[in-house]
């Protein structure tokens, strides 16, 4: 038999658009099994929190289960490197935040590149670190803080999840603006039972972590890190209000391994984006100190190559080294 040319052509563009129209489907039918997002914390972190908030809300939206899976060390490198070296089907995502954007400079051998190897699915939160400290500690005012860190050179302990964390950060670019002299102690878990014990006298410690305790009296806030004063700690100033300059926001996203369909980074984009105007979500947020910080795809990805240059600018400042 016979086949015209034009014939011939016309089944060769089927053929050609079948893999494409599986794949669409495929994409469209997300998720069709269980998504883990990797969180590169301990339980009971900031991230930790945040992303539990949103695998039980993508849950119940999109009829598959989402759930944290915490592997912690490294200060996120750990976590982030299972996610670049996953699959990039849309089952494995990563719970990213500022740490990761620090972790561009802080490590110099690292195996991936965090900028090009994940993709932004979706800006979440923003909130703020607070600076807090033990009972024990006179101070009750960051001038007063910065008076007695002076006086006490090298005495002043303060307590981070490790080089490049949220905490660490924060304190050193306290540490640069103030020059104060304090010592970092890094735990692999919480700090909070030695802060609160007084075995460790400061901390820079995300809001959502610890409001709990600073409610409940068993620790003092001095002053909130953002630009502007949190309305979960009323009556708390911001730093900057006694160092002029000094910022240190935390920002939380959800990525996704490069190459990961567009479908289904858009899906989950507008999935979040949906979450995040719940009132629900809003509130919840608001009891935790935090506050929705959606952005484009686009948007977010200039902001993460921005925190990338901040941060890179305090870490070579402080002279942190880490192989």
């Amino acid at each position: 038999m016979k086949i015209l040319r034009r014939e011939f052509l016309q089944l060769v563009a089927a053929a050609a658009v079948l893999p494409a129209a599986s794949r669409i489907a495929w994409a469209q039918s997300y998720p069709a099994r269980p998504v883990r997002i990797i969180v590169g914390f301990p339980p009971g972190t900031a991230t930790d929190i945040v992303a539990r908030l949103l695998a039980s809300s993508l849950s119940k939206r999109l009829g598959e289960r989402f759930f944290v899976e915490n592997q912690p060390g490294a200060a996120t490198n750990i976590g982030t490197e299972t996610a670049v070296r996953s699959a990039p089907d849309g089952y494995t995502l990563l719970a990213m935040t500022v740490t990761n954007a620090v972790n561009e400079t802080l490590y110099k051998h690292l195996t991936f590149d965090f900028a090009r190897d994940i993709v932004p699915v979706a800006s979440t939160i923003q909130s703020s670190n607070v600076m807090e400290v033990n009972l024990l500690v006179p101070a009750k005012t960051v001038p007063e803080f910065i008076a007695h860190a002076k006086a006490n050179p090298g005495k002043i302990n303060y307590g981070s999840l490790g080089y490049g964390t949220a905490p660490n950060m924060a304190a050193e670019l306290f540490k640069m603006m103030t020059g104060v002299n304090m010592v970092q102690v890094p735990y692999r878990g919480s700090y909070m039972p030695d802060l609160i014990g007084g075995r460790i006298q400061v901390a820079f410690t995300p809001i959502p972590q610890t409001i709990a305790n600073i409610r409940a009296g068993q620790l003092r806030a001095l002053a909130v890190t953002s630009a502007m004063p949190s309305d979960a700690l009323p009556g708390i100033p911001t730093v900057g209000t006694f160092v002029p300059g000094y910022e240190a926001t935390i920002w939380h996203g959800i990525g996704a391994p490069k190459g990961t369909p567009a479908r289904i980074v858009n899906k989950l984009h507008k999935e979040i984006n949906a979450i995040l105007a719940e009132p629900t979500t809003r509130a919840t947020l608001a009891n935790l100190g935090a506050e929705p910080a959606p952005m484009t795809t686009p948007e977010f990805g200039k902001f993460i190559t921005a925190q990338i240059d901040k941060w890179g600018k305090v870490v070579n400042f402080a002279d942190i080294k880490i192989s």
